[in-house]
């Protein structure tokens, strides 16, 4: 009942091949990134005010300052010779990878552009980013090449050597396929460590399928993700804690408010049977539809009865014709009671309203 592992979003295909990895724009950006990561020291006072002291003071002023301005030269002296404990390409690179871990690749990009050291710095993850763009090419079939899941899996881990969670999390993905779950759940673990919100959710969801399951482990790293905001992880977060039915439906309410549609069936539920939530009509008719037009096939065939009973014929044929074609069987018959009902010209309007139905965006 856990589904399947989360894939991370997909990319564009606009990248050259990874045997020649470049930006396409690195020459146009050194000439911008010509400064340093932070200034030197300015010469002048943080704050600018009047002089206070009076005129028989004035001598004591000068002295002060003059011991001042030694101070101040001798500091300039080694700040100038401290300049690269400043810069950001040499922090560790752990710690870039952290703070990079959430940039996409536009921002990336315009990242490597605050200055020198940042360009620097964030090279590797910009080439690793064009590794994950060419894993996902060769996944897919996509920008004109053909499905290889080998050539996928080699340009992922080329990108998660170079620190990309999002390709540590699709070799993990194409690992675990292969039933090689100890490789699968040691990327998984680097990218959550990392702070990858799609590695944490994967990671958890691993310790319920590994041999033995892990539960305890499962829910700590769903926890992480769904207090981050993850809808997949704050779903599975509620299927596992069964032994408490209000922290599921909360956990439901969370994923489905994020767009989670299965999250949003079962809210629908749990309004209906009072499980967990206070019984409200009206709360369950308007998740069971939101999951309709959201493409999922049971709440499809549960919205078409509802509708049927309020006397919504031509409606209720349409969602319970989707219902239908999503594959549930037990749609197929009510539909053609009700079909018998209507004249020639209604049922061809049905048909065409099916035909041109599209599902509302989600999260799932």
């Amino acid at each position: 009942m856990m589904g399947s592992l989360l894939i991370g979003p997909y990319l564009s295909n606009d990248q050259k091949h990874p045997s020649t990895l470049s930006d396409g724009r690195d020459s146009a950006n050194r000439s911008v990134c010509e400064t340093t990561t932070w200034p030197g020291r300015s010469d002048g006072r943080r704050f600018t005010a009047f002089p206070l002291w009076n005129t028989k003071g004035k001598k004591h002023h000068e002295l002060h300052q003059t011991k001042h301005s030694n101070r101040m030269s001798g500091r300039r002296a080694s700040s100038s010779s401290s300049t690269d404990g400043r810069d950001f390409s040499a922090l560790p690179y752990e710690l870039i990878m952290i703070i990079g871990v959430s940039l996409s690749h536009p921002n990336l990009r315009a990242a490597s552009l605050a200055c020198k050291s940042w360009y620097k710095a964030l090279r590797p993850l910009r080439q690793a980013m064009l590794y994950m763009r060419w894993g996902k090419r060769f996944k897919h079939g996509r920008g004109g090449v053909q499905p290889n899941m080998d050539k996928a899996l080699d340009a992922f881990l080329k990108g998660a050597a170079l620190g990309s969670t999002m390709a540590m999390v699709d070799a993990g993905l194409i690992y675990w396929e292969r039933g090689l779950k100890d490789k699968a759940v040691a990327l998984y673990q680097k990218a959550a460590d990392l702070g990858d919100l799609a590695g944490k959710c994967n990671l958890g969801i691993s310790y319920l399928q590994v041999e033995p399951p892990n539960p305890k482990e499962a829910v700590k790293w769903l926890y992480h993700a769904s207090n981050e905001g993850h809808t997949r992880a704050q779903y599975q977060l509620a299927l596992c804690l069964h032994h408490g039915r209000g922290l599921i439906a909360r956990w439901y309410l969370k994923a489905a408010e994020g767009g989670y549609v299965r999250a949003m069936y079962n809210v629908s539920l749990c309004y209906k049977f009072e499980e967990g939530l206070a019984h409200s009509h009206h709360q369950a008719r308007k998740w069971m539809k939101r999951a309709a037009d959201r493409g999922h096939s049971k709440a499809q065939y549960e919205h078409g009865l509802a509708l049927f009973s309020e006397g919504e014929k031509i409606k209720a044929v349409v969602y319970l014709e989707l219902a239908t074609r999503g594959g549930e069987s037990a749609s197929a018959h009510v539909k053609d009671v009700i079909l018998q009902q209507l004249s020639e010209t209604s049922r061809d309007d049905v048909m065409l309203l099916v035909d041109q139905w599209r599902a509302l965006p989600s999260s799932s």
